[in-house]
């Protein structure tokens, strides 16, 4: 069995986000102070996390965060982050750089609602789904053909003898909906063959999970609620995925959630850091 772990980060606040500005694809906001104080927040809390890929949007306010995330981490800083288009967030046509309510007027004046309306030039949410679809399975394939690599190694064990793979260990305390041994660090420990940090865009990563949830039937926390899950991550949310493929089978990928749009690590940054919910 193939088994890998996804953490997802949204990008860190932008001073659109805090005015409620769309960005998408065409306006490329670096951090606020804010935002950059949110990242190292997140690097921090991830800092004991060895990661063995780091993958990023191309646009500015993702790229910032995940090199502030790895500048922070104890293992890993001197991983290459390999930028992907396919992580940019949905592009919104006209009605980026305009406040999100205009949009929502827009919407009105279509007869449709937000965030299923498509602005002229904008993405729809299929189109989205499809880039996020896309990229998962290119993630699926990179971490079977690890596994493949490794137990093509001369006396490498099997992995039915469940030696292969490395232990990592997670920060997730009461957020662990998946059953994992406690490490002595205080957090969670597992075995697995990769272990991929992903920094993206709170409308592209809501898509994602959506596509997770209704086209592969993601275990989620048993305490979460629709709210939640429906809700845009708050700026440098963390979520946290366990992926298993059963003889590294593509097609039916087993999904379970540990952590959805975690922020406990922005308590101690200040109230202000705590971006509003908005996409």
């Amino acid at each position: 069995m193939v088994r890998f772990g996804l953490t997802v980060v949204r990008h860190g606040e932008t001073r659109y986000n805090k005015d409620k500005i769309l960005q998408g694809q065409g306006v490329d906001e670096p951090l606020s102070a804010t935002g950059f104080r949110q990242a190292d927040a997140a690097g921090v809390f991830l800092s004991n996390v060895k990661f063995t890929h780091v993958f990023s949007s191309d646009l500015l306010r993702a790229k910032q965060t995940a090199a502030a995330i790895l500048g922070k981490n104890r293992f890993c800083k001197d991983l290459e982050i390999k930028y992907d288009a396919r992580l940019r967030e949905r592009k919104y046509g006209v009605a980026e750089g305009r406040p999100l309510a205009d949009l929502k007027a827009m919407a009105k004046d279509a007869g449709e609602q937000c965030p299923s309306f498509t602005p002229s030039g904008g993405e729809t949410l299929d189109e989205v789904r499809e880039r996020a679809r896309d990229f998962f399975e290119f993630l699926c394939q990179l971490a079977v053909e690890l596994e493949q690599k490794e137990h093509g190694k001369p006396g490498a064990p099997g992995r039915s003898s469940g030696t292969s793979g490395e232990q990592f260990v997670f920060p997730w305390t009461n957020h662990c909906s998946e059953a994992e041994p406690s490490s002595e660090g205080g957090g969670s420990s597992t075995v697995l063959d990769a272990n991929i940090l992903v920094v993206s865009h709170g409308a592209y990563m809501r898509n994602w999970i959506g596509y997770f949830v209704s086209d592969l039937n993601c275990t989620l926390p048993a305490n979460l609620t629709k709210s939640q899950l429906s809700s845009v991550s708050p700026n440098t949310g963390v979520s946290h995925f366990i992926i298993k493929l059963e003889n590294g089978n593509l097609l039916n990928p087993q999904i379970t959630c540990v952590c959805l749009n975690q922020d406990s690590h922005l308590v101690d940054v200040g109230a202000e850091c705590v971006a509003s919910k908005v996409f």
